[in-house]
């Protein structure tokens, strides 16, 4: 403990959306990669011997009460509050209240919105330090971010110039934050949980995965127009709607009803997603531009190869962890390659399974707390 009662090693993360992830009791679908990763992170830095809490949306439980050994204050409800006035009151009120309750030296938030402009003035004001996770690459260009309103995106920047510790997942990322906003941040492998076994080419069920949200970023589309184009393969989609791009959703469901080769499945919980992913021989990636997608180490990590317009660092192709391609056509005629061939299915799958766990297991948790306990 330092002189004031705070503990040398208490990390707060502030994720409105992470009681979802963390406390199957409110699970919902449609988790988003950045709050699976806050939970990862905190459930492994708990067991290396932090003292770890979280601020969440209020839905309902008790104040302080515990998952995982990871302590939750809640905040405000999701629909609580005025429009236009609600930022102030109850979201950034009762988000500092529950950080205050939390005392601890490190505030810990991901993805860009406002949350690094409230963290960076209570650091200040309490004497604490502030962490900030790059979560899509768009949050590293100011002309790119992802943030509906002006207001959020000043306090944004605002809090971003203000961060103790910045974490990216790419060198990419690393880069563009630097050349965009001329900030430093450190390169830690996302995590994934690792599973404990990969069924054989000849098991899995599901020729074709893709998951995700349906956000035009992602160009979910693409998918229609590939199983248009391959229907002797079946497809499987899964995903849940962006409420602020509700219309995408229903018009690919009604789209991919006209389609007998894919199945439509709409949202899933993370459970059920994991276990789609184990069934797969493929996962199919249509995104423009991502973070380090959560959904290629849960594929690397039950053997299933990536096949994908988005790469990353270009990981998939240097490390042969599926295939990197430049258009549909080229998706097409990899598909139509590897989907048949279990001998190269199975070495690239092997592949897969010991880059992640090479990767994004024990060794990448070392990192984090190295760069947090060195704040």
């Amino acid at each position: 403990m330092s002189g004031s009662g705070i503990a040398k090693n208490s990390i707060c993360f502030v994720g409105i959306e992470n009681l979802q992830v963390l406390a199957p009791e409110y699970q919902t679908h449609g988790i988003g990669g950045a709050q699976l990763q806050q939970v990862l992170l905190a459930k492994a830095l708990a067991r290396n011997g932090f003292e770890v809490s979280m601020v969440t949306a209020d839905h309902g439980q008790p104040d302080g009460a515990v998952w995982d050994g990871i302590k939750v204050y809640k905040s405000y409800r999701m629909d609580a509050g005025l429009p236009g006035l609600r930022l102030i009151h109850p979201r950034a009120s009762s988000i500092w209240g529950a950080m205050v309750r939390a005392r601890s030296r490190l505030y810990y938030c991901s993805c860009a919105d406002y949350l690094p402009g409230l963290l960076a003035p209570f650091a200040q004001s309490h004497g604490r330090k502030t962490v900030f996770r790059i979560a899509h690459d768009t949050d590293c260009d100011p002309k790119k971010l992802l943030i509906p309103n002006r207001r959020s995106k000043v306090l944004y920047k605002y809090g971003l110039k203000r961060m103790d510790l910045i974490l990216a997942q790419s060198s990419q990322q690393q880069l563009d934050m630097r050349t965009h906003f001329g900030l430093d941040s450190t390169v830690i492998p996302s995590l994934v949980e690792l599973g404990a076994g990969s069924m054989a080419f000849q098991d899995r069920d599901i020729p074709a995965l893709w998951v995700g949200n349906m956000r035009p970023f992602k160009r979910p589309e693409l998918l229609l127009e590939l199983a248009r184009a391959m229907p002797d393969v079946s497809f499987l989609m899964v995903g849940g709607e962006d409420l602020r791009v509700p219309a995408l959703y229903h018009d690919l469901k009604q789209r991919a009803a006209h389609l007998t080769n894919l199945s439509f499945a709409g949202p899933k919980p993370y459970a059920e997603v994991e276990a789609l992913m184990a069934r797969a021989r493929l996962f199919i990636n249509t995104s423009a531009s991502e973070g380090f997608p959560n959904t290629f180490m849960q594929s690397w990590a039950r053997g299933t190869p990536v096949v994908s317009l988005y790469d990353p660092d270009n990981l998939i192709r240097r490390e042969g962890l599926g295939r990197s391609v430049a258009s549909l056509d080229d998706m097409r005629s990899v598909i139509a390659t590897l989907l048949p061939d279990g001998p190269l299915w199975t070495e690239t799958s092997n592949r897969c399974r010991k880059y992640v766990a090479d990767r994004h297991g024990p060794s990448a948790v070392d990192g984090y707390v190295k760069a947090l306990t060195a704040l």
